[in-house]
């Protein structure tokens, strides 16, 4: 059994060179596999292996000052969820192009996956506001599974997510907004975007889908949560689902989908076979469970 962490956290990395090398060479001493970002505003891992040697690189991790009270979480699979280790320095852990916003300076307001739960429960917040849902995710991993009700504006790309907060702002004034993604990196950054232009109500779930999923299982929630890995999703328990991608063009293949005659693995599936070319998965980096994570 091996254990799956997805982590990250905004704060000032000025020595990545420097970094880099010595996260690989842990990894590969300890046979660790998966994603490690560093950048100037932070680190975004997801990493896999075996207990023991999990805990010797959070451990170590964590005996960098700067990454101290770094938080993680964790799921279970009988193989590593990667099939290599790669560390790389990127210039944003989770791309927005919006260099103004900067995490580690103030947090928008987050909200914890069991107070959620009660607010969809009830259908308002504490103070009788009503609560929306908004994605901030690609479209091809919200149609594995989303919240019931959630907005979601059909975004390919994280970049996009901005012009399309600014364009729904005053159709949701007295609303409160809960903005979400697999594990928190995402949404993170987009609250604090809707924050600074203009919306009053705004907080984002604090560690995401996988989160919730952990604290409160599946209730409001339907389907699956696509990962940035070999499972592809998981389901509220956090379990690998049948769910895959399409090795030709990385589009996500449902169940019911594998038994279409243009599904031939390694090969094709109805969407390539269709011809219409889905979105790589592969665009950004893993979240928060890299998308933030």
């Amino acid at each position: 059994m091996h254990v799956n962490i997805a982590a990250y956290k905004f704060v000032t990395l000025d020595n990545l060179e420097e970094m880099r090398p010595q996260y690989q060479a842990l990894c590969n001493e300890l046979g660790l596999k998966g994603t490690v970002l560093l950048s100037p505003e932070g680190i975004n891992m997801f990493v896999s292996g075996p207990r023991e040697q999990i805990d010797q690189y959070l451990a170590w991790v964590r005996s960098d000052a700067r990454l101290a009270d770094l938080e993680w979480k964790e799921s279970l699979s009988n193989e590593q969820s990667h099939k290599r280790m790669l560390v790389k320095i990127k210039k944003e852990i989770i791309t927005m192009r919006m260099p103004l916003i900067k995490p580690e300076l103030g947090r928008a307001p987050s909200v914890d996956p069991k107070t959620l739960k009660r607010w969809l429960d009830q259908g308002h917040d504490d103070e009788g506001v009503p609560v929306v849902m908004m994605e901030t995710r690609n479209a091809f991993e919200v149609d594995v599974g989303t919240f019931e009700n959630t907005l979601d504006y059909r975004i390919d790309k994280f970049t996009e997510f901005p012009e399309v907060a600014a364009q729904h702002k005053d159709e949701l004034a007295g609303k409160t907004v809960v903005t979400f993604c697999t594990g928190g990196i995402r949404c993170e950054k987009a609250a604090i975007h809707m924050k600074n232009i203009g919306y009053e109500r705004v907080y984002q779930l604090e560690g995401g889908i996988l989160k919730y999923f952990e604290d409160v299982g599946g209730e409001h929630y339907q389907g699956d949560c696509f990962v940035f890995d070999y499972r592809t999703a998981l389901n509220p328990k956090l379990e690998p689902t049948e769910t895959t991608q399409c090795f030709a063009c990385r589009a996500v293949v449902t169940p019911r989908q594998q038994l279409a005659p243009e599904y031939v693995p390694g090969v094709s599936c109805p969407h390539c076979a269709g011809g219409r070319q889905t979105e790589t998965a592969t665009q950004e980096a893993p979240a928060g469970v890299s998308q933030g994570s």
